[in-house]
């Protein structure tokens, strides 16, 4: 038997009317809340008074946990893998101060130091003595990639330099899937599983926060201008990274069956504020065969509805994700140029579902008051709820400075709704 919310979901995926607004904070690393806001939201639901689980690390994201999804009416629930970017298990959870005075828990392995700055160096998998991978300022809320990019030597580059990190599954890794999803019940929520290995080019991925000593293309400028000067070497990367992640999604499918309602598939951006990163075109022989290759798989084999990210204006590449087979779109970022979301609802609305958009994080919701944000999450959700199709977040992660009336007042529309 169904619950409510996994029936509104139901109808929202499928583009019928559901009889309220779905809505997520906290299921994938690009829907999730910053940690010192999670931690204001157990204050002003008067739960418990704990340290909050920073389970994505490198952008300080907060465990929503039961209590939380319960007293925010959350409908959907986000599984991820057993390691964070860092390549660390997120479990034996260890007690830290943050640089703004939170205490917060972190995995134990989870290893930093401080530099002469007093800004935190985080290592992979935890390990101090390796060249640290990324960066937390002094007076930052999050991390940044450190490149550790080797002198590049196209008459020795392989494409294994920069498969390391895309593997084959495990059994372990087999048994930690099946043990996730069997600890749900598939009928309260639905369930969005970040599966893993099926992203394409994502420059939050490229620099190999969680690796060592990453070989290959690891600067996220080299990497963009390989997309033109190494156009075969992406390719054939894609083609052969795509033939692993179908193989690992069969396995996968055979312990998890369709007790997963989306797979997320990739993270990778495509717009700035005003543009895209390359031409309709490009993105059609560069990326459009091989995330064709794994939607079409999970089509073929699975209830699945498979999940893309990018931010920016990317109104000109709607209809070229869709062709690419995705189901969802997300954040929808609708201060870029030419994401009017009255023209995306009328042009894509029956095709592909919206994910995101309930409000502008760089703009009302930030700096706005809490009646700008009200008037704006009640007009967005009237726009882009109508027959279904749309699933409420913000435009990307929750951030740490945003006022918190102004969060307060999303949630008192959302409530209503």
């Amino acid at each position: 038997m169904f619950s409510e919310s996994k029936r509104n979901f139901t109808k929202t995926i499928n583009h019928q009317q559901p009889d309220n607004v779905v809505v997520d904070f906290g299921s994938t690393t690009v829907t999730g809340i910053h940690v010192l806001i999670v931690k204001k939201l157990r204050e002003y639901y008067g739960l418990e008074k704990r340290p909050v689980k920073v389970f994505e690390l490198y952008q300080m994201l907060g465990e929503i946990d039961s209590e939380l999804i319960d007293a925010m009416g959350i409908d959907v629930i986000g599984l991820l893998g057993e390691k964070n970017m860092f390549g660390i298990s997120n479990k034996n959870w260890k007690l830290h101060k943050t640089l703004w005075g939170q205490e917060v828990l972190f995995p134990g392995e989870f290893n930093y130091t401080y530099n002469n700055n007093g800004d935190i160096l985080m290592y992979p998998e935890g390990d101090t003595t390796a060249k640290p991978s990324a960066m937390m300022p002094r007076s930052g809320f999050f991390f940044d990639a450190i490149e550790r990019q080797e002198p590049l030597d196209d008459s020795i580059l392989t494409i294994e330099d920069n498969l390391e990190e895309f593997g084959y599954i495990t059994d372990n890794d087999l048994n930690y899937w099946k043990n996730q999803v069997d600890s749900i019940d598939a009928g309260s929520k639905a369930i969005v599983a970040s599966l893993g290995g099926t992203a394409l080019g994502d420059i939050a991925l490229v620099p190999a926060i969680g690796l060592k000593k990453p070989k290959g293309i690891r600067s996220v400028a080299e990497w963009y201008m390989s997309t033109l000067t190494r156009e075969d070497f992406i390719k054939n990367l894609y083609n052969k990274q795509t033939d692993i992640a179908t193989e690992n999604l069969k396995k996968l499918f055979g312990v998890i069956g369709n007790k997963i309602d989306v797979a997320f598939i990739c993270g990778t951006d495509f717009g700035t504020q005003n543009s895209t990163f390359c031409s309709p075109e490009a993105y059609s022989s560069l990326w459009l065969p091989y995330y064709k290759k794994v939607n079409d798989w999970i089509h073929q084999n699975t209830t699945w509805k498979t999940f893309k990210h990018s931010c920016g204006a990317v109104e000109s590449f709607m209809d070229l994700f869709i062709e690419s087979g995705f189901d969802i779109i997300n954040p929808v970022q609708i201060n870029a140029f030419g994401m009017d979301p009255k023209l995306l609802k009328k042009k894509y609305g029956d095709k592909i579902i919206f994910w995101g958009g309930g409000v502008d994080t760089q703009g009302v919701f930030a700096f706005g008051t809490p009646g700008q944000v009200k008037e704006q999450v009640k007009r967005q959700c009237e726009i882009l709820n109508n027959n279904g199709g749309f699933v409420f977040n913000t435009v990307h992660n929750i951030q740490a400075n945003v006022p918190f009336e102004n969060v307060v007042a999303m949630l008192e529309v959302l409530k209503k709704l």
